[in-house]
């Protein structure tokens, strides 16, 4: 791999001249952050994690946030029609600072796909070094659905795919045949977790510098139970890092493409595989957000609310692009996926084709924050939750920092701990950055409102089923209609009895109701749409990762 190189937006030999309206709003966040240059290269050093426990308040360093995607599928995943150059350029196109390419899971992908795509993955990352390409695999879980499983770049990289698609995938060992219903349940669900702990194992002895897990669409089907969650969560929780918030194929109910199309592909209903205690809500999306993340008090509330990060992404998933003209290519005689790893190259039609999906960047975004520009740095940024989500472009840049009243420093950000004492003053201060050009469809986006969503950190469960926590609430919303460019909301907090998180959440107020669990919790959340009319252009929301506030004491 040929050394890297900055990001044009952020590399000072560019000149602002050439670049475009969203790489000058870019440099700008940079230079703020103070990360501008060498200091980008060479990053800064953070507060460590232990001494910043020892004393209250805290101390983040300043970021820069990276966009990526960790959910792209190309011409080695059997379901997908794009070749891998296609993706790539179009991941540069709409402004991904990295991406990672996950493929399907099965024969040929393991006997072949595996190492045919790594070598286009060396290629790439010579020819583009301004551009994070990472590999991975989207993991058929034993008992469950799908997680995105990447390594950092090395010389083992695509063998430990191999190895752990080969020994722990479920379709490969045809784990995913019986179900829940299947006697070995117990089994499929055991051998999930020491899958996470066999990765954990490869971290800790050096075979691959890095190694995170993100679990997919949770609810699309509902077989992803919370105590499975639970369960990888804690095998290897710096391995096990989160889930998808919002899933991809958010074009699949844009009007005309069908009239029982729901935005992400959430089309399906309970079956024998589902864990029966999800409502029939849970299989929707709401505001294109997974019901899990989507709702107030519910799923994801109830595993922060236990004390631990557990982080939220979006992606596109992209497997067929909504409207576009490119079909898949005819297999030469005596071939397969099984016997060549890869389809065919696509071939342009010049008419519009089914899909659902948008192009890596287009529409879903993952903003991670980082001291400098790098593989590591973007796999550290995500397990350390210095994470926020967009849809439709709808902020060029949000900073949080949460601080007590008395402090005079930075304070924590996204995915950080503040450690106060009991009835203390603290004030969240969200920076928001608007769109400085209009997305891809035209539209130059902006935020209604942000909504401050606080709940209570109440320990480890005694039901590891259980999904709700409710004591989580929206306690705030700031009308930010017509405010433009970068400015400041200073919301006052005060410390109670027990310790707490602060989560955000803002859209373009475009469709809102009563959340899922009433309006009392969440007054004007995200809502489903109608089947066949969901627009995602027309109802685009942001959401960030929690920080967490530790209350030690009178």
């Amino acid at each position: 791999m040929s050394e890297q190189q900055l990001p044009v937006w952020a590399d000072p030999s560019v000149s602002p001249a050439d670049l475009d309206a969203q790489g000058v709003s870019r440099r700008g966040l940079l230079r703020r952050a103070g990360l501008f240059g060498a200091a980008f290269t060479l990053g800064s050093a953070a507060v460590p994690a232990a001494a910043a426990g020892q004393r209250l308040g805290g101390d983040d360093p300043r970021l820069a946030y990276l966009v990526g995607d960790h959910h792209v599928h190309t011409v080695y995943s059997h379901d997908a029609k794009y070749t891998f150059s296609q993706l790539a350029a179009a991941g540069a196109k709409y402004g991904l600072d990295w991406m990672v390419f996950t493929e399907h899971s099965n024969v040929g992908h393991a006997q072949y796909g595996a190492s045919l795509e790594h070598q286009e993955i060396l290629r790439a990352r010579a020819e583009n070094p301004r551009q994070l390409i990472f590999q991975g695999l989207e993991w058929y879980i034993p008992a469950a659905e799908h997680c995105t499983v990447f390594s950092s770049p090395g010389p083992h990289e695509v063998d430990l795919l191999t190895r752990f698609e080969r020994e722990y995938d479920g379709k490969l060992l045809a784990y995913d045949k019986g179900g829940p219903a299947d006697a070995d349940t117990a089994r499929n669900e055991a051998h999930a977790v020491k899958a996470i702990q066999w990765l954990a194992e490869q971290r800790r002895t050096g075979y691959v510098d890095d190694v995170l897990v993100l679990a997919n669409h949770p609810l699309r089907l509902g077989i992803d139970s919370p105590h499975e969650m639970r369960n990888w969560r804690d095998a290897a929780p710096e391995i096990m890092i989160g889930m998808e918030g919002a899933p991809g194929a958010q074009g699949a109910a844009l009007p005309g493409r069908g009239s029982t199309s729901i935005r992400g592909e959430y089309e399906n209903k309970p079956s024998a595989q589902s864990w029966p205690g999800y409502p029939a809500g849970a299989y929707l999306t709401y505001g294109g957000f997974d019901w899990a993340t989507a709702t107030v008090g519910g799923l994801w509330d109830s595993l922060l609310a236990e004390g631990r990060l557990f982080s939220i992404t979006t992606n596109s998933d992209a497997h067929r692009v909504v409207f576009d003209t490119w079909k898949n290519g005819d297999w030469l005689p005596g071939q397969n996926f099984d016997n060549t790893g890869r389809l065919p190259d696509p071939v342009n039609t010049d008419s519009p084709q089914p899909g659902s999906d948008f192009w890596p960047g287009q529409f879903s975004r993952t903003h991670v924050g980082v001291t400098r520009y790098g593989y590591r740095a973007v796999m550290a940024g995500l397990r350390a939750g210095r994470v926020w989500l967009d849809h439709g472009h709808l902020l060029d840049g949000l900073d949080v920092r949460l601080k007590r009243d008395r402090d005079a420093g930075r304070g924590v950000t996204l995915g950080g701990r503040l450690r106060v004492r009991k009835g203390e003053r603290i004030t969240l201060n969200v920076t928001v950055t608007t769109a400085s050009r209009p997305n891809s469809q035209g539209i130059l986006p902006e935020p209604a409102h942000v909504d401050v969503i606080r709940g209570a950190v109440r320990g480890p469960v005694t039901d590891r089923d259980a999904w709700k926590a409710p004591d989580t609430k929206v306690v705030r919303t700031e009308d930010v209609s017509g405010r433009k460019g970068t400015y400041t909301l200073r919301i006052p907090l005060t410390a109670g009895d027990e310790s707490f998180y602060v989560r955000l959440r803002g859209s373009d107020g475009n469709r809102n109701g009563a959340g899922y669990l009433g309006a009392t919790i969440d007054p004007h959340g995200p809502i489903p749409h109608e089947p066949g009319n969901g627009d995602p252009w027309a109802d685009t929301w942001f959401y960030s990762n929690p920080v967490f506030v530790d209350v030690v004491g009178a």
